[in-house]
């Protein structure tokens, strides 16, 4: 796959090409203006962080996930939005989709977990195959899947 900034990507080796995925879109968030890089020590280490700049846009992004899952749901893996399919993969690779959901009213939550764990819990591999223009999105959550 080509993207526009000139980058390959390689289906088959994803899992290779994903180690530094994170520190690349960290700096890229950084240089937006979304993150800020600061330093924290966890006693002997100093470790990077990357606080969020501008709490609006981070309710926004959450907000946009919610309604996703929420009031714009489609009912089947192939007709859910590409934006908010790939933010629920990347929430839930990162590990952080509980936080995501934390501030809904229990039932709403409930549903939202529901609804997440029904996508997740699909074959990666078999959607990938469907097209769609979502195909590196499946790819990814089959990649953090066998890891």
């Amino acid at each position: 796959v080509r993207f526009s900034s000139g980058e390959t990507w390689n289906p088959f080796k994803l899992q290779y090409q994903l180690r530094n995925v994170r520190e690349r879109v960290a700096k890229t968030l950084v240089e937006k203006g979304v993150l800020t890089t600061g330093k924290q020590n966890f006693l002997l280490f100093d470790v990077t962080t990357h606080p969020v700049s501008d709490a609006a846009e981070k309710q926004r992004v959450l907000k946009k996930l919610q309604e996703g899952v929420l009031a714009r749901w489609a009912s089947h893996p192939h007709r859910v939005d590409r934006r908010t399919l790939a933010l629920l993969v990347l929430a839930h690779s990162s590990d952080v989709l509980e936080n995501a959901f934390g501030g809904l009213a229990s039932d709403r939550y409930e549903v939202a977990a529901s609804r997440t764990k029904e996508l997740l819990n699909v074959d990666p591999e078999v959607e990938a195959t469907k097209g769609r223009g979502t195909e590196m999105i499946w790819a990814v959550l089959a990649a953090f899947n066998k890891a």
